[in-house]
Formats: structure tokens, sequence, C-alpha cells
């Protein structure tokens, strides 16, 4: 998969910028503060994914602007396609998905034609960072093998907002407790098939993290990922997703009900679940040292791109957000090894931290423009 041609305006501080990416390496070249970033998180909005940095939409529109656009061509296996997210500074903010000119009702069909992976200096947060920093990067990442968990995500999500509303109806007395069984039923389907599909992702992803790891500690470490489910044990995994996993998820609904009621929210199901992340056998999270964080998050992402590679006849664009210029010699090498085939954008205030084998166009930018676009020799 590769882009081949890009166009933003009013993403935040952009303007004007338009450009044709080399197949290979795109150095964007910069001050801090002056729309590197930016720029890369106006592109990756286009894969049908949350903004990266976390933010809210209506912050992606330039201040003192009314509208951001953000444009792409791009060629897979198959053909050239055309993607363009726009948004209207309204009170409803408006956003406008074309996909090779025809309108779509959501992000869901992005999913399915442009996927990247994005590292960003906040990706230690996978490991050191709450359980829900987990669970987002494995249903992203699970979403884009499989874009059908996205559907079972959106369903599970407004089932739970109505237990939730319910079960504060209930505590101050206004309704029946009878009154959430149908909801806990949708609840229970939507939740088994998650946590199935999380704990398949999960048990993939260990099995190439756990090499990769190897690898990056020159063999004297090792790293293993494992799904908790707040439901279910590891050996329930072995059963199919059917009949009786929906009964058991729906038995720990009613099993806490009362809890909940007097708490007024939900204690039980995929919104409780953890990823366990361990370096020689230990947690990563309570006791890695700062070093094993950063190879165990830069592990994960890499592990994530080699999934998407085995899944797919294209490779995903690859974005590389201040991150190599904090890696030193060999672990660069060791990300340029993995991502050979892949096109790769990268940002850095400084070039010369880049290793001498990375060549491409140059884009240097400034004030939310490009000022230069050069190829490197």
């Amino acid at each position: 998969m590769i882009v081949t041609y890009a166009e933003i305006e009013g993403f935040r501080n952009l303007s004007g910028i338009s450009f044709v990416p080399d197949t290979k390496y795109n150095i964007i070249v910069g001050a801090n503060a002056q729309g590197k970033t930016n720029l890369l998180e106006a592109i990756w909005l286009l894969s049908g994914c949350k903004s990266f940095r976390g933010s809210k939409e209506k912050d992606q529109i330039r201040i003192g602007g009314d509208k951001m656009v953000s444009r792409i061509k791009f060629r897979n296996a198959v053909r050239e396609q055309k993607i363009e997210l726009s948004m209207t500074r309204s009170v409803n903010s408006q956003k406008t998905i074309m996909l090779n000119g025809v309108k779509q009702r959501g992000t869901r069909a992005l999913f399915d034609v442009f996927k990247c992976i994005a590292f960003i200096p906040d990706d230690t947060e996978l490991i050191k960072g709450s359980p829900e920093k987990r669970r987002s990067f494995i249903d992203m990442a699970a979403s884009q093998l499989n874009p059908l968990f996205v559907v079972h995500l959106t369903k599970h999500s407004a089932v739970m907002a109505q237990r939730n509303s319910l079960l504060k109806d209930i505590m101050q007395g206004r309704c029946s407790p009878d009154t959430l069984q149908v909801w806990d039923k949708q609840a229970a389907h939507e939740g088994a098939l998650i946590s199935y599909m999380r704990n398949e992702y999960v048990r993939r992803l260990n099995g190439i993290c756990s090499g990769l790891y190897s690898t990056i500690s020159g063999g004297s470490e090792t790293m293993e990922l494992e799904y908790r489910s707040n439901v279910y044990k590891p050996e329930d995994f072995d059963k199919p997703c059917g009949s009786a996993a929906f009964e058991q998820y729906y038995q720990r609904l009613q099993d806490g009900r009362d809890y909940d009621i007097r708490t007024g929210t939900t204690h039980s199901g995929v919104n409780r679940d953890e990823i366990s992340i361990r370096i020689n056998g230990v947690s990563a999270r309570d006791f890695g040292s700062q070093g094993q964080i950063k190879s165990a998050a830069l592990v994960m992402k890499l592990a994530q791109a080699e999934l998407y590679m085995e899944r797919s006849k294209d490779a995903p664009v690859v974005f590389l957000d201040d991150v190599m210029g904090e890696l030193d010699e060999s672990r660069q090498r060791f990300v340029l090894s993995m991502i050979k085939d892949m096109q790769v954008f990268i940002t850095t205030p400084n070039e010369s931290a880049l290793l001498p084998e990375i060549k491409g166009r140059l884009l240097r930018i400034s004030g939310g423009r490009i000022t230069e676009i050069t190829d490197m020799e």
C-alpha cells in the first residue's frame, strides 16, 4: 500500500499542504510545533481510526478557520483509490467522508481500504499506562484485521450506555430491575464475541512479540502477552463462542447486578479486561526498566504490522513520529529491517539523527507549510 498524493488544508495549523510522497522513505523535518505530527495525523485519520493523539474532532479545525480537508490517493495491490475527509466548524461539526467519490455514512468503510501503523512517543503507555490503553490498542489493531470487530464494539458500547443509564434509574427507584434483562442478554452476546476476538488477537500477537523481543534483547530476555478476561478463564477459550459462552457472560452480569444497581454502573465484562505484559516472567508495568518498556512497546507495534502483513497482500503505511531519533543505532536498524517493505513517513527535528541509509523525499515544514521538498542523495 503506497500513498501517491496527499493534500491537506485547515487541519490544525496546516495550510496549503500538497506533495507526492516517495514510495519508500518520507522524512518530515521541522522544529517543534511547526506541524510535523499534524501532517501525519491528518493522513492517519483517513484509515478510519481515531486520532492517535486522542484529540477531539472539534480541535482538528484550525483556530479561526471554518473547515479542514485531508485527501489522499493511494495504490494497493489492485488499483489506485481516493479518500477525502472534510469537516466544517458548526454546532454539529459536520464531517464528510468520500471514498472514490462516493459519500460514506461513517468511517467503518475506511478500515477495509487504507491501513496505517503509527509509532509515537506515547506508545510506552501501552506498557505502563492504564488497562484501557491496552484494550484500546488491541481493539484498534484487531479491527484492522477484521472490520466486523468494530460492529461488535459499537453495538456493545451502545448497549452498555443504555444499561448504565437504567442502573441509575433503578438506583433512584424510577424503574424495575427487571428492565435490565433485555439489555443484559444483548451485552452478553456482544461481550462474548469481543472477548473471543480479543483473546485470539492477543494469542497471535504474543507469538510474534516473543520472537521479536528475544531478537531486540539479544536473546537475554523474554516477553509474554496474555489476555485476562473479566468473565472467562483461559481454558474457556478452548471451547467455541456459542450459547454456553453467552450464558456464562450473562450469568456474570447477573451475579454482579445488585452491586451494579447500588453503584449505578457496570463492573463486569469486557470493559474490565486486562492484557498482561510480562518481561522475564514479571509485570513489565510494575517492574520493567525504561529501556525494557520502550523495547516492549516498539515490539508490540512491529508485531501489529507483521500480523497485518500476514493477512494482506498489501503492506500498511508506517508513521514514525519523533521515534527514530530516540532509538540507538542497533534499534533503528532493527526497526528498519522489520519495515523494509513498507512506505514510511518519519518526523524528526533533525535528519542527522537518522541512520545514513534512510534516504528518500525530505520535506521541511515551518508554520504549518512545506517550505522545501528535496530528494536525498
